[in-house]
C-alpha cells in the first residue's frame, strides 16, 4: 500500500519561502509520477507541480513557475516543494500525490487530480500580508 506524509507546512509573511516534504513508501514500480495540488477554502483543488520519476522530469503551472521547485531524492523516496517568494493567495491546504506503473502523461494531464491514485493527507500554508 503506497503511503504519502506531508510535512513543512506553516506561517511564513509574504515574500517569504517554504519547504514541504512528501516521504513516500510501498511503491512497486521505479516508475512513477509525483505531484503537488493545493486547495484554498472554497476553491477547487489545482494542480501546481509534478516531476517523474526516475527521469527527473518537471511540469508547472504557470501560477507558480519560476517561483516553486519540485524535487524529489530517491535514497530518502521523498519529493519536494521549495516555494519562494511566497504571496498571500498561496495560503492553502497542500497536498502530495503520486501514481505509479508505466503511463506516460505529458503536459496539461500531469497537473489533473484524476491523473493520481495516492494523496497525502495535506499540510497547511498560510501566507500573511
Amino acid at each position: 500500500q503506497v503511503r504519502l506524509v506531508e510535512t513543512g507546512g506553516g506561517s511564513v509573511q509574504a515574500g517569504g519561502s517554504l519547504r514541504l516534504s512528501c516521504a513516500a513508501s510501498g511503491f512497486t514500480s521505479r516508475y512513477r509520477y509525483m505531484a503537488w495540488f493545493r486547495q484554498a477554502p472554497g476553491k477547487e483543488r489545482e494542480g501546481i507541480a509534478s516531476i517523474s520519476i526516475p527521469s527527473g522530469d518537471t511540469y508547472y503551472a504557470d501560477s507558480v513557475k519560476g517561483r516553486f521547485t519540485v524535487s524529489q531524492d530517491s535514497a530518502r523516496s521523498t519529493a519536494y516543494l521549495v516555494m519562494n517568494r511566497l504571496e498571500p493567495e498561496a495560503t492553502a491546504m497542500y497536498f502530495c500525490a503520486a501514481r505509479q506503473g508505466n503511463a506516460v502523461y505529458s503536459g496539461p494531464n500531469r497537473l489533473w487530480p484524476s491523473t493520481y491514485t495516492y494523496w497525502g493527507q495535506g499540510s497547511a500554508v498560510t501566507v500573511s500580508s
